[in-house]
């Protein structure tokens, strides 16, 4: 029976480097998959490609790239990625001369495009999932529209001889499906196999959360070799089954419940997981401990995929000002609490009026509030306030009212940060699927 091995090189955007390397040097895969988008990430670089057309795409392309590309290129493994995030475009043609900058050849880097579908949205003026209203009515200043891109497009990329492939927002788990559909032949209507194939992919997509990362608690769960941890790989079967497993000696774990971990997180209805290839139903998934770090997958299935697309809306929500100011020692509590009392009273007599605030002793009831509070008190406690407004220079006067602490009381404060930050907020919404078009071009090296 036929298999492949596929490696997860990244689990989010600013994700460690050197696993991805372990990947390729240690880990026979054939594939190497950079899953680093998230929601809000793509609006963000929406934002930065407005203002440089050859920006927009994942800050650490270029890192990841020379890091693993003359490895993969030795030992013929391929690359999918979402990491061309809002410029799949620019993020190839930086690919394509890191490729010749270090001698390499023969190489095929296609681009995914399609799912910015910005012009499509307002054009159809939908309904936002959130705001509960058509796009007109909602009053919000829409900066981006990306739709989840299933695997064929990819698919396409890899039957045509792509060595890399580099996308935007692509549904996770279809970046590791378009790998199985391509080797075993996989059709897009198969629904038992994509369903299977969704379900490996979704127990990927993080990295090293499925190797223990996430899943350590000291005490309770502990994971050895955390500063070193191995990312995942599957070794797939042409049936959908697999074994998730690491680099032998990498360090973290691959256990029943780090893998029960991650096919929870994130997932709203386990018998209904839809994304844009299959509805995958997760609810008859078994895991077995086969050898240490060794997990056997198996029991995923799936039903048709909807006739919609999921559309990430981003757009611009205002400003958030913050300020921070720490206190320790004897009465380091109540330090804190009077630095907020001092704040709020400040706010009042210069009328600053904010859309939103809290005011929080970080290490007492930033998270869970008064009621959960432990009932010792520490020995040092930092004070927070932060609060949104519809304007910068608004916002900025929050950090400049804790700063001016540090000489009006209470005493022995120190430490002080402010920053002013544009907020990005997203919505969602659906597209029918027909009205968005893929497209698939190529460089050379």
């Amino acid at each position: 029976m036929r298999k492949i091995r596929i490696g997860c090189g990244a689990g989010y955007g600013g994700d460690r480097i050197e696993p991805a390397v372990e990947l390729v040097q240690k880990g026979n895969i054939s594939y190497l998959i950079f899953e680093c988008l998230a929601e809000r990430t793509i609006a963000i670089g929406q934002r930065q490609k407005k203002q440089n057309p050859q920006t927009g795409f994942n800050e650490l392309l270029a890192a990841r790239m020379k890091a693993v590309l003359p490895i993969c290129a030795e030992k013929k493994i391929k690359i999918v990625t979402n990491m061309g995030s809002a410029n799949p475009k620019a993020a190839a043609e930086l690919t394509q001369k890191i490729a010749r900058d270090l001698g390499l050849s023969h190489l095929k880097i296609a681009i995914v495009e399609g799912d910015d579908v910005y012009d499509t949205v307002v054009k159809e003026d939908l309904k936002l999932d959130e705001a509960g209203c058509h796009i007109s009515a909602s009053g919000k200043n829409i900066i981006s529209a990306n739709a989840y891109l299933s695997a064929e497009p990819l698919v396409e990329a890899l039957q045509n001889g792509a060595d890399i492939v580099i996308a935007g927002r692509v549904s996770d788990p279809s970046l590791f499906l378009s790998t199985m559909m391509y080797e075993f032949n996989w059709k897009s209507d198969d629904w038992d196999k994509l369903g299977k194939g969704t379900a490996i992919g979704h127990l990927l997509e993080c990295a090293g959360q499925i190797t223990g990362g996430y899943f350590a608690d000291p005490g309770f769960r502990d994971v050895q070799g955390l500063a070193r941890l191995g990312f995942p790989i599957a070794e797939i079967t042409e049936e959908g089954n697999a074994v998730i497993t690491k680099v032998e000696g990498a360090g973290g774990c691959v256990t029943v419940d780090t893998c029960k971990q991650q096919l929870l997180y994130e997932i709203h209805k386990p018998d209904a997981y839809i994304t844009p290839d299959v509805v995958a139903d997760f609810t008859g998934i078994t895991f077995t401990q086969i050898a240490k770090d060794q997990v056997a997958v198996a029991g995923a299935t799936g039903k048709a995929r909807t006739e919609t697309l999921k559309v990430s809306v981003g757009y611009t929500d205002g400003f958030i000002g913050e300020g921070e100011m720490s206190y320790a020692g004897p009465g380091a509590v109540e330090r804190g609490q009077l630095a907020l009392d001092i704040v709020k009273e400040r706010l009042t007599i210069c009328h600053i009026h904010p859309q939103e605030i809290r005011f929080d002793l970080i290490g007492i009831n930033s998270l869970h509030g008064a009621k959960l509070s432990a009932e010792s008190k520490p020995y040092e406690v930092r004070a927070r306030v932060a609060a949104r407004f519809a304007t910068k220079d608004e916002a900025a006067s929050i950090g400049n009212e804790v700063e001016t602490l540090y000489t009006n009381g209470p005493a022995g404060g120190g430490g002080a940060y402010k920053s002013v930050k544009e907020i990005v907020a997203m919505d969602s919404t659906l597209l029918n699927r027909h009205l968005v078009k893929t497209s698939v071009s190529y460089l050379e090296v």
